[in-house]
């Protein structure tokens, strides 16, 4: 597909580079400087005539209303339903990636909604759901759209969800995370050389990021590790993520341990064992962390959030489902007052685990 200017968008943190011929992308730390109709590592961002485009603002890959706990968040607004909607294209090159055809996708067809962010904001009221989350590939290609649609949204008193990897340089990552209500954020693993070798990235920029956002921001954090056998799930590795976790971020903020299946290029390798898993939370749990989930999984344990001062059961979940909810409106323990860290409201009946697709329409 041969891009016009019509089919792009002006796309921001980017400057000139000395030489003239080339522009350098200032969004992320692979610092892509690009030819006149270049495109960058992530596929979407392109040198048009000496500036920055973005090739997929209005355009997504579909649009899903899915539990708030798929994300997965589960101290933001439990059993509340969220929009969910992804374009194309990522910044990291991931071998295990679980939405590959999104995220690998160099076919911009497969972009067959159009939505503007005053038609999504709109979309999530008429369906109600709480928040929009963008999701499925790394909103961190597609800030601008993202940024966006994040205003129109609260212009409607819709909440704005991240779920993304967290590879982004710093000014980029004021405005888009200043965005947001809430973001889970993957740490793939805990080496730079896992990353290096699986991801084509590094570790300290994710880690720098998910300290900016819990110490600088508003924006409600958890933090997702997809465990792949033999890769990244030794106990030592674990054992040096959760310790870091609780040492610079603090016990409160949620992490889920969850399960690989076997996808893109690595299709040779099994899929996470549940005993994985609830290893991970143990180890997660001694390293003093309150809140450590297991998911990709049914496993009622390790769903379920109890109180980190009585150990009360205060809302039970077998993986999407919630079975029990005691938590009051205001976050509180009923049995010992304890507020809970996250964001909580009032609780009415669970949206429950399926998912809607939707096309969206104009206001």
């Amino acid at each position: 597909m041969i891009d016009t200017p019509e089919s792009t968008h002006p796309g921001r943190w980017w400057h000139a580079i000395e030489d003239g011929a080339r522009i350098q992308c200032d969004l992320c730390p692979r610092d892509c400087k690009l030819h006149a109709g270049q495109r960058g590592a992530c596929f979407v961002r392109m040198n048009q005539e000496g500036s920055m485009q973005l090739t997929t603002w209005g355009r997504s890959s579909g649009f899903c209303i899915d539990p708030v706990e798929k994300k997965p968040l589960n101290h933001f607004y439990p059993g509340s339903s969220i929009l969910s909607f992804g374009t194309a294209g990522c910044n990291l090159a991931c071998k295990f990636c679980q939405n590959w055809d999104i995220s690998k996708s160099r076919d911009m067809d497969r972009l067959m909604d159009s939505a503007t962010p005053e038609m999504i904001a709109a979309a999530a009221v008429r369906y109600g759901a709480r928040s929009v989350a963008y999701t499925y590939n790394d909103p961190v290609v597609f800030a601008e759209y993202a940024i966006d649609t994040a205003a129109a949204c609260r212009a409607r008193g819709i909440f704005n969800v991240a779920v993304t990897a967290g590879y982004i340089h710093a000014e980029p990552r004021r405005e888009f995370f200043s965005a947001m209500d809430a973001a889970n954020v993957d740490l793939k693993g805990f080496t730079d050389a896992f990353y290096l070798k699986q991801c084509g990235a590094h570790l300290q920029p994710v880690l720098d990021t998910l300290a900016w956002i819990h110490h600088e921001s508003g924006c409600w954090l958890e933090i997702t590790t997809l465990l792949i056998p033999g890769l990244n799930d030794s106990d030592e590795e674990l054992k040096s993520l959760t310790a870091w976790v609780a040492r610079e971020l603090g016990p409160d903020v949620p992490l889920h341990f969850t399960a690989f299946h076997p996808d893109w290029k690595m299709e040779n390798i099994p899929p996470t064992p549940a005993a994985t898993l609830q290893r991970a939370r143990r180890i997660g749990l001694d390293s003093g962390l309150h809140h450590v989930y297991t998911g990709n999984v049914h496993d009622a344990n390790g769903g379920t959030t109890s109180c980190p001062h009585c150990n009360k059961a205060l809302i039970v979940r077998d993986w999407y489902e919630i079975r029990s909810y005691e938590l009051a409106a205001d976050g509180c323990c009923p049995g010992c007052g304890t507020v809970l860290a996250g964001r909580f409201g009032a609780f009415g009946k669970p949206f429950g685990a399926h998912r809607i697709p939707v096309h969206l329409a104009p206001a």
